[in-house]
């Protein structure tokens, strides 16, 4: 792999962020990564999913949703920072509230 700017890894699969945008991931994985999501510029792994911030200040997640994990919630938008944790996301509004 060549170009990475980031990596992230959760439960038994990987993620690497590329100087492109795009984002590849490796392991045993729960879903593959979305064909649009070409444009990340920070990535984020729990327990077998991912989120994705995009250059538009929204949020993208895919992967095992057993506990309802990759579910964005609607109209979260101005996101500025990403997090995941087993069974969670979280996500930072340039307005400094945290959404989970």
């Amino acid at each position: 792999m060549t170009n990475a700017i980031a990596i992230s890894a959760g439960g038994q699969q990987s993620l690497a962020l590329k100087k492109d945008g795009t984002v590849a991931q490796w392991g045993q994985t729960f879903g593959s990564v979305p064909a649009a999501l070409t444009n990340a510029v920070a990535i984020a792994s729990g327990t077998n999913f991912h989120v994705a911030l995009l250059t538009n200040s929204t949020v993208l997640a895919w992967g095992n949703n057993s506990k309802g994990q990759t579910n964005v919630p609607s109209g979260l938008t101005n996101v500025v920072a990403i997090a995941a944790g087993g069974a969670h996301a979280l996500a930072l509004s340039s307005d400094g509230k945290v959404t989970a």
